[in-house]
């Protein structure tokens, strides 16, 4: 009884892995397919950042950059805050982001000063909000695969090693009470021919 009580709690066990399975392998292709299109705005807003960061340096130079760069400092305070939650045995990194302006007046003059500052200034904030998000969805997708891989694990171990296990005990147990009860009828039918043969004698 408690060997067959064990394998009916392993198949419904397996049978909820395969389940939660499913979830994890949809839940996986969603993931992939908003890393993707998230990749896809992180490499444009890289590659534009580089096109404005190269305009701006043939317009101003380097040195002047760095300058106002330093100055941005004191200005922009970037602010990361991670939060980590556990939901369906997963554990999901929130990222928030944000960035807050000391001083509304820009740290640079309009004066000597390349007119892609600016594309380059709101094109740098768009990818670091977008890195953000995309380190929050890559977080998320090994999470999730790490779990595939353990659920995977314990129902390869239940499906192949614990059930079959546990049918193969059940079944040396039903053939040893089987022969127990050939053996017992065997006895009772001796011993009632023996009571039968003592009575006929009397």
């Amino acid at each position: 009884m408690s060997l067959q009580k064990r394998l009916s709690f392993a198949v419904k066990g397996e049978s909820f892995l395969e389940f939660r399975r499913e979830q994890l392998i949809f839940q996986i292709n969603e993931l992939w397919n908003n890393y993707n299109t998230l990749r896809k705005e992180f490499l444009a807003l890289y590659n534009s950042s580089l096109k404005y960061l190269n305009q701006t340096y043939e317009e101003m130079g380097k040195n002047n950059l760095k300058m106002i760069s330093k100055l941005s400092k004191i200005q922009y305070k970037p602010r990361i805050k991670l939060t980590n939650i556990k939901k369906m045995s997963v554990l999901i990194t929130q990222v928030k982001y944000e960035i807050t302006e000391e001083e509304k007046l820009p740290a640079y003059t309009f004066e000597n000063t390349s007119h892609y500052i600016e594309d380059l200034i709101m094109t740098l904030k768009n990818l670091l909000d977008c890195i953000s998000r995309f380190s929050e969805v890559e977080d998320l997708i090994l999470n999730v695969s790490f779990t595939f891989k353990r659920i995977n694990r314990r129902i390869n171990g239940l499906k192949n090693i614990i059930i079959p296990k546990l049918k193969v005990d059940i079944k040396k147990i039903k053939e040893i009470l089987e022969e127990n009860e050939r053996e017992n009828f065997i006895r009772l039918k001796t011993v009632k021919k023996l009571i039968l043969r003592t009575q006929e004698k009397v």
